[in-house]
């Protein structure tokens, strides 16, 4: 499973466990995109609006609006909630079921976007190129220690957009209480669920 954990110290790099393989492919394949396409999108707890950077991470943003073009969000959950941290979703049901997905992608850190707060990064495991569907959006700091620039790997997660409306949004799923749920820990007691996510028109 993609993940993305704080350190124990500033410098420890976040830690990752494996993903399983990629099984099917979207209905839709992605679209070339350019500029800074929105994509709104519906959680049980609200409206998140995100600005994407084509410009700057075109591999990430095609991948991200292949998925969103073939609904592959609608009914995943965010699974992992770390307040002052991030939260992350994109890549299980509401039963904890892990959705397949396509083969992952170039991981594009050193684009020059940063995670802050309010920022869209890509999950990965340890293997700097595993970023898939998952992502997170990085929640009440600054989490310089996933950049390119200070990470241990030399390569950090990469940042793809920004939360433009629905900041609130975000908040509150943040909140949201938590419990570990077989082997995955800050696991909402309630589930977070993405209804939908669609491209702005």
């Amino acid at each position: 499973m993609a993940k993305v954990e704080p350190p124990p110290a500033p410098k420890e790099q976040p830690k990752a466990k494996e993903q399983p393989k990629a099984k099917e492919q979207p209905k839709a394949a992605p679209k070339a995109v350019s500029g800074k396409p929105v994509v709104v999108m519906e959680t049980s707890k609200g409206t998140i609006k995100i600005e994407l950077d084509a410009d700057k991470a075109p591999i990430t943003v095609k991948n991200f609006l292949g998925y969103v073009d073939s609904k592959f969000y609608d009914g995943t959950i965010f699974h992992r909630v770390m307040p002052g941290f991030m939260i992350q979703g994109g890549g299980f049901q509401a039963n904890m079921n892990e959705k397949s997905t396509r083969a992952p992608i170039q991981n594009e850190s050193a684009n020059g976007l940063t995670n802050d707060d309010g920022t869209i990064a890509m999950a990965r495991t340890g293997d700097p190129h595993s970023a898939t569907a998952q992502f997170f959006i990085n929640h009440g700091s600054n989490n310089g220690f996933l950049n390119k620039a200070q990470s241990r790997d030399g390569w950090g997660y990469a940042v793809f957009g920004k939360v433009i409306e629905g900041k609130e949004v975000v908040d509150a799923i943040a909140k949201v209480p938590t419990t570990t749920n077989g082997m995955n820990e800050n696991v909402p007691v309630e589930p977070v669920v993405i209804k939908s996510a669609r491209r702005a028109s």
